[in-house]
């Protein structure tokens, strides 16, 4: 039975507004832990820590301007609309992004993916993912781009320490495309712009609505359709992890040891600093 979850809206100012998708219940949408789709036109988040899990940021063609990300590990990198970066967090990482040309808005999702138990005390990294290389499939009346994962006859070249999907899909009016969804995965639906039917149930941004699909032992293929003003869809799709999840907020991990250890040596300075 699909599962509606609710967004809620979270601004800062004038400068940050964003629809927040975060489950009251952390294994809601495994492996994801919460997506935020916003728009930002001047620094709003001071260089701050993450541990045991992914930061992703995907801009959208629409913006802007790009974001500029760095991180304490020495990383700088423009991520150009339509481009992406994924910064596995590992053990530890400071990080800090800001719109690249400050009074322009950026209009992006923020995704955060929790990473394999077994991967949560590596060493940070940093994976990033060019607007021209981003694959992109054509239909009737839609687009799809694929930046993780895959889609159709097309594979996104980036290889995550978490094997997940992100479809960008945009539809015109009453057009539809066929979502396939690998057996034992979970799939949901974020709208972006306009309102949509996934499988005849209406979602949108008017009620803040976004369809979270049943896991099925058998891989499945469902009907992603926009409604009268057309829609544009993040699609997200991914395998459950079905580990524990201990947060004290900017850090997430499967045990209490690691998640102690890691805010010890933030507080220690041992992550870095910018």
């Amino acid at each position: 039975m699909t599962t509606i979850a609710r967004m809620q809206r979270a601004n800062r100012g004038t400068q940050f507004r964003a629809y927040r998708l975060h489950g009251s219940d952390p294994t809601l949408l495994d492996p994801f832990m919460g997506i935020d789709h916003a728009w930002m036109s001047a620094p709003t988040f001071p260089p701050h820590p993450h541990a045991g899990f992914s930061a992703v940021t995907y801009l959208f063609l629409d913006s802007e301007t790009g974001i500029a990300n760095r991180d304490s590990q020495g990383n700088r990198t423009l991520i150009e609309p339509g481009g992406l970066h994924w910064t596995a967090a590992g053990r530890g990482v400071v990080h800090e992004e800001n719109p690249a040309v400050l009074g322009s808005t950026t209009h992006l999702l923020q995704i955060f993916v929790n990473l394999p138990q077994a991967r949560q005390t590596d060493a940070p990294f940093a994976l990033t993912l060019h607007p021209q290389d981003v694959p992109v499939v054509q239909r009737s009346g839609g687009r799809v781009r694929v930046p993780l994962g895959s889609f159709a006859e097309a594979k996104s070249p980036l290889n995550p320490p978490t094997d997940v999907t992100l479809l960008d899909v945009a539809l015109e009016p009453w057009a539809s495309v066929d979502i396939p969804v690998p057996a034992g995965q979970r799939a949901f639906f974020m709208p972006v712009f306009g309102s949509a039917e996934i499988d005849g149930e209406v979602f949108g941004l008017d009620d803040l609505s976004a369809p979270i699909l049943p896991t099925s032992a058998k891989a499945t293929t469902h009907k992603l359709m926009a409604r009268a003003s057309g829609a544009k869809v993040a699609v997200f799709i991914g395998q459950p992890l079905h580990q524990p999840i201990l947060s004290n907020g900017p850090m997430t991990f499967a045990n209490q040891e690691h998640l102690v250890a890691a805010a010890a040596a933030y507080q220690r300075g041992e992550l870095g600093s910018l």
